[in-house]
């Protein structure tokens, strides 16, 4: 019953990455022709390309021709922004304004990914009306490139997103599950910051609202500017660090919560709760329980396999 349904094509960058995997995967298992870019770890299965080389970005855009486009490819570990500031804003800014003018000239909508971190965190939550004011440099670069590609492409929807988890390829890749290993070796007393107010977002979660609204946009043009997704479990990192403990039955009375703000690196916001009502009005999103999405995520890298009975059966 498919037959009349034209292709509908999506282009991800940033394919390899964890939100990026989650993306390419959520599209492709609900028909959509789907390509993915990459950079490092492009091959053999996302195409190669360089978003800062604009030639190779016009190329691919102009053979595929997506109708949508969803650009995760980012720099987004604040500390090496703040290290690496030239090499952050060529990627998070300028990169983003070429795609923008590329998506552009073929028709597609773009869905830019951004960070909760354009805000403050003095006053949440924050809808998409409020006024951003990011405290650290990966959070001005982010917020330079929303500015950026509505400015070369109106048709543009950018999303903002807080920290993501899920199914990582190693630990380091995200925030959250980078601390599985002070859980889990339990012999030894572990610092964890209990100032920070989170919001853990699954990114199976983030990737279904992206095709969501990429669905709703082919039948409705008026779907553009900017929207809010998150988890809504607030959640300092001792208390992600308490519930993956928990998730697994391990030990967790060697965690420390830390309540003084952080004194190294980039400044963080204390609460950058992000209101996701407008989302949720247009009857898009999904939302996984962290303790679910957690083990999910985290269970191949459990390193007694003892616990297996008492978690699963």
């Amino acid at each position: 019953e498919d037959v009349d349904i034209p292709s509908r094509r999506v282009l991800i960058t940033g394919a390899t990455g964890l939100l990026g995997r989650a993306v390419f995967k959520e599209f492709n298992e609900n028909r959509w022709n789907t390509v993915g870019c990459g950079y490092r770890r492009a091959q053999p299965r996302f195409e190669h390309v360089n978003l800062l080389d604009s030639i190779a970005v016009h190329d691919i855009i102009h053979d595929f021709q997506p109708h949508v486009i969803v650009h995760c490819a980012a720099e987004r570990r604040p500390d090496v922004v703040e290290g690496q500031p030239d090499a952050a804003s060529q990627l998070n800014v300028a990169a983003s304004a070429n795609l923008a003018k590329e998506a552009a000239g073929v028709g597609a909508f773009l869905i830019y990914i951004s960070t909760d971190y354009v805000f403050d965190g003095t006053s949440p939550p924050y809808k998409e009306t409020d006024v951003p004011n990011p405290l650290n440099l990966y959070g001005k670069t982010k917020l330079e490139g929303e500015k950026a590609v509505l400015e070369n492409n109106e048709e543009t929807a950018v999303l903002r997103i807080p920290v993501l988890y899920g199914e990582v390829e190693r630990l380091e890749e995200s925030a959250v599950t980078v601390m599985f290993d002070k859980v889990q070796f339990s012999n030894k007393s572990a610092n964890m910051d209990h100032w920070q107010q989170r919001f853990p977002t699954n990114v199976k979660d983030v990737a279904a609202v992206c095709r969501q609204l990429a669905e709703k946009r082919m039948l409705d043009p008026s779907i553009k500017g900017t929207f809010h997704w998150s988890g809504n479990e607030q959640m300092t990192k001792y208390e992600m660090a308490c519930a993956i403990a928990d998730a697994f039955n391990l030990p967790s009375s060697h965690l420390r919560p830390i309540t003084d703000s952080p004194v190294v690196g980039a400044l963080r916001p204390k609460n950058a709760q992000l209101d996701c009502s407008k989302l949720e009005m247009l009857g898009i999103g999904q939302r996984t329980p962290f303790r679910a999405g957690i083990r999910e995520s985290l269970w191949p890298f459990l390193v007694d396999k003892r616990w297996r009975q008492t978690v699963f059966h």
